[in-house]
């Protein structure tokens, strides 16, 4: 009898490790699914990009890692996801065949830039500096300055005055953009260290801007603010270790994505609107398919020192993202390939603080502790340098590219044509 007692023992204990394992494998055969699901939705946005630029989607290798992502933190809107599509199609299709506009500016043209004008004393004396700068399309003589000083200023380049005053934020104000769309009034965006981003909106009555929506999703210093091209999206990156969308029509979040391992450190948004890049403080650049959320690419520049990836510029032709890839040199990474096409050194001294790429795409411009460098894409040449104002911590190209325009301290800098 103990012995017959001691086998059913055993044969329950057998029939509950089975039930247990089949129970494990059948929800490890889910995860593996969910995670293959999400992996080919990254990758098929990822080949979608390539298609546009009529090349095929090469395979993880070499200096980018493919991976999966955490799971969604909530999916998109239909609307929106519809709106995002549209605009991509849109987008991408006029890409194939756009060239720069008529009397843009070229590279000859760049190599003859020289000061033009310098708007000294903007913001507060105490903290002093400017730390973002963003110039009006539609009223090229205005443009935006974030100040150390907590405040955004408006400020009238043709009268030489201060139009207004933007107050709201409690700590620096880290990032501005302006967003302007045919038929809507515009709208003034900021982010700062105090974790909020808030909006202003052009009233028509007073001329003036009146708050129109705080956003206060992140729980870390806002450290990338890109207009969606869209024009009704807005996109955020934050130390918290995520990035975020909301709708610039009633100031919601549309998405949140799950947290990262590292801290995001900048962003910047393709310009068909389907991919959101954002860098790290490890040195690594993550690339992010903005339907889904799912991580189409992770991109690494090969045996490099640590670095901050504090700045981020897609070309506005979609083929390429400038960013750097050491403390004093920039990658510019081929998305077609996708690789490290031309890694340029600045100097053992110099430390980058903003790359921006030109609307052309045949120039971009690198802001650092040294100065501004204008560099050629494609035979790499540096155009023209500007170091009479010390640091440059941001850097906008105006109207046809005519002009570039350059924070230093507490001055904003015009060079161009002679």
């Amino acid at each position: 009898m103990l012995e017959t007692f001691s086998l059913k023992q055993q044969y329950n204990s057998l029939r509950q490790e089975l039930s247990y394992a089949l129970y494990a494998q059948d929800a490890a055969q889910r995860v593996v699914a969910r995670l293959i699901k999400e992996r080919d939705a990254a990758r098929e946005a990822l080949s979608s990009v390539a298609a546009t630029m009529n090349v095929g989607a090469s395979g993880a290798g070499g200096d980018v890692e493919m991976g999966e992502a955490a799971p969604e933190a909530g999916g998109l809107p239909a609307e929106t996801l519809k709106q995002i599509d549209e605009t991509h199609a849109t987008l991408s299709a006029a890409r194939k065949k756009r060239k720069a506009p008529e009397g843009y500016a070229t590279v000859d043209d760049v190599k003859g830039y020289t000061a033009k004008h310098t708007i000294p004393s903007l913001h507060s004396p105490s903290p002093s500096g400017i730390n973002s700068l963003a110039v009006s399309t539609a009223n090229p003589s205005q443009f935006l300055t974030g100040g150390n000083d907590k405040v955004v200023q408006l400020y009238d380049r043709d009268t030489d005055k201060v139009l207004q005053t933007l107050k709201g934020h409690t700590k620096k104000v880290t990032h501005v953009a302006f967003r302007e769309r045919e038929g809507e009034s515009t709208l003034v965006l900021s982010g700062s260290a105090d974790k909020i981003a808030k909006a202003w909106t052009h009233d028509k009555a007073s001329g003036e801007y009146k708050t129109a929506g705080t956003i206060k999703t992140h729980k870390g210093e806002i450290t990338g603010l890109a207009v969606h091209p869209t024009s009704t999206l807005l996109a955020l990156s934050s130390g918290d270790r995520t990035w975020s969308l909301h709708d610039l029509t009633n100031f919601t979040q549309v998405y949140r994505s799950p947290e990262f391992e590292e801290p995001f450190t900048s962003l910047d948004v393709h310009p068909d609107g389907t991919l959101v890049a954002v860098g790290t403080p490890g040195g690594s650049i993550q690339v992010f398919d903005i339907r889904s959320g799912s991580l189409a690419a992770s991109l690494t520049p090969q045996d490099a020192p640590p670095f901050t990836v504090n700045t981020l510029s897609f070309s506005e032709n979609g083929y390429h993202l400038a960013a750097p890839d050491s403390l004093a040199s920039v990658a510019i990474w081929d998305l077609r390939k996708p690789k490290i096409a031309k890694s340029i050194p600045l100097g053992d001294a110099f430390k980058v603080n903003k790359v921006r790429y030109d609307y052309s795409a045949n120039f971009f411009a690198v802001g650092g502790n040294e100065g501004l460098r204008v560099i050629a894409h494609k035979t790499w040449d540096e155009l023209v340098r500007f170091e009479e104002g010390g640091e440059v911590s941001d850097i906008v190209f105006g109207a046809q590219g005519k002009e570039i325009w350059g924070v230093t301290g507490r001055e904003v800098r015009i060079w161009g044509p002679a």
